[in-house]
């Protein structure tokens, strides 16, 4: 398995000069057992993880079924968004290699399980993700964007999160992922044919699927309503909240705070941070480290009284204050 850089117990910072002036090297700080501990990676823990993220999904359906109400729809909307985010994190902890032990396996799970159900797909994306890892914060990060635009006005934010929700940023992302698939216009049509099916073949098969099951079940409705809905929606809020999070609003020159860790309220990982992705700052120190052993991470790193270094939020919405301070 490909895995990302630094993996050896280094992280790059922004803006400074040469690489070995870009990295911090944690072998300092951690001994050679406690990174083998964090690093540690079990196939159970990653089944397990997609197994509670579809068992929450299923829950979240069967009470709409069971209650079908505005109150309950709603709510329903909201977590089956969040844990569409989960696929989303546990598709990122494939591209690290993370889900299972045995590398085949940990790809046909992030693909099929993860990936393919909100139309994405692992590989392309691991990729793109390696350069954000190997050039976090720096001109050649390919998600600089996502957080250039930040410090904003809460007006400005407040527009962003309202396109989230109604379907707005979705739609457009859908719309362009549709029209790139089909590949270059002087194509010939056979040509383009078959560049849709081999980027959206697998995800529209597997959406598919999941239409079919639901109408079996009598209920389905549930797919526009309870699987697209939220994925044009509350999905795309919770994902600008985090990539907010995540590296928005940070330290120039500093390789301790490449990234941010926010803690989590038990609400908020329901329905903002599920699977430790507040733990963003320990990911960037060590990528290869899995995400069920990140708070173990960070607990280890405060024992050692270098948690100070890292870059720290007590909340989402402190955060957000310091992501859009002024109105």
């Amino acid at each position: 398995m490909n895995e990302a850089p630094d993996d050896n117990g280094t992280t790059s910072g922004p803006g400074i000069g040469s690489d070995a002036e870009r990295r911090v090297n944690l072998t300092r700080y951690l001994t050679r057992d406690e990174i083998e501990q964090v690093r540690a990676r079990s196939t159970w823990r990653g089944i397990g993880m997609i197994a509670h993220c579809w068992g929450t999904i299923a829950a979240m359906m069967a009470l709409v079924a069971w209650f079908p109400n505005p109150m309950t729809i709603l709510l329903a909307i909201m977590v089956i968004g969040s844990r569409q985010l989960g696929l989303a994190i546990l598709m990122h902890e494939g591209a690290h290699g993370g889900l299972a032990g045995n590398g085949k396996l940990n790809l046909w799970l992030s693909q099929w399980f993860c990936a393919y159900p909100i139309g994405t797909e692992t590989l392309g994306y691991r990729r793109y993700h390696l350069q954000h890892h190997a050039h976090a914060q720096t001109a050649r990060d390919p998600d600089l964007s996502l957080s250039a635009a930040f410090p904003t006005t809460r007006t400005s934010l407040m527009r962003k999160l309202m396109r989230d929700l109604t379907g707005q940023t979705g739609l457009k992302q859908r719309k362009a992922q549709f029209i790139g698939a089909f590949g270059a216009s002087d194509m010939r049509v056979r040509e383009r044919s078959a560049m849709f099916i081999t980027r959206l073949g697998r995800p529209l098969l597997v959406n598919a699927l999941l239409l079919a099951v639901l109408s079996v079940a009598g209920f389905w409705w549930f797919y526009p309503l309870l699987w697209v809905l939220p994925l044009l929606t509350w999905f795309q809020a919770v994902t600008r909240i985090r990539n907010i999070a995540e590296h928005s609003v940070l330290p120039e020159d500093n390789p301790w705070r490449v990234a941010r860790t926010t803690y989590a309220s038990r609400i908020e990982r329901a329905l903002l941070a599920p699977y430790w992705v507040n733990y963003h700052a320990e990911h960037h120190m060590m990528a290869s480290v899995p995400c069920y052993r990140l708070e173990r991470m960070h607990k280890l790193l405060r024992t050692k009284g270098i948690d100070g270094k890292l870059e720290i939020k007590p909340g989402y919405l402190a955060m957000l204050r310091v992501a859009a301070p002024r109105r």
